[in-house]
């Protein structure tokens, strides 16, 4: 009885561990998949979880009542390929951007950019889900603060203006 109790457990882990490989082999490589997010406005579209998590965040006219809007499609700015790059630069005025992935697990990667010593104005969360890669949060400066709620349409207007030319290039 004991043989076949050995048997049977050796037989499972053997099919878990076999189970657990092809899964791994089978998560889509998240250098592959940026590339084509960047270089496909109907991919991104696609890879992206909206609404996001997060909404975003405005200040009406009187400059105290916070009030939110989810982040759908229509407020997505398309991303290119050069927003994802590594970087540090010193500005002429002594400040440094940067630009990074400061999270980077096999299953969650956050990119954020910025200057240092400030809040970021870019920060864009991937998880992987279901073997896929997929955007599931962003802070795009975009809409801050600064951006007031009266002129929130005119900003998603012209964010489909940048988008329609994006598409244009890379559909």
């Amino acid at each position: 009885m004991k043989a076949i109790r050995f048997v049977f457990c050796l037989f499972a882990v053997l099919m878990l561990t076999t189970t657990g490989g092809r899964a791994a082999a089978a998560n889509e490589d998240f250098h592959a998949f940026l590339k084509k997010f960047t270089s496909s406005a109907s991919f991104q579209y696609s890879r992206i979880k909206f609404p996001l998590k997060t909404p975003i965040a405005l200040l009406e006219d009187d400059g105290e009542t916070e009030k939110t809007f989810p982040f759908t499609r229509e407020k997505w700015a398309l991303l290119g390929e050069d927003i994802f790059t590594e970087e540090r630069i010193a500005d002429e005025e002594g400040g440094v951007y940067v630009s990074r992935f400061t999270v980077n697990d096999p299953m969650h990667k956050e990119f954020e950019a910025g200057y240092d010593e400030s809040e970021a104005s870019l920060r864009v969360v991937f998880e992987l889900i279901g073997g896929k890669w997929y955007v599931t949060d962003c802070y795009t400066d975009w809409y801050n603060f600064d951006l007031p709620v009266s002129e929130l349409e005119e900003t998603i207007s012209t964010i489909a203006e940048e988008n329609k030319a994006f598409e244009e290039m890379y559909p």
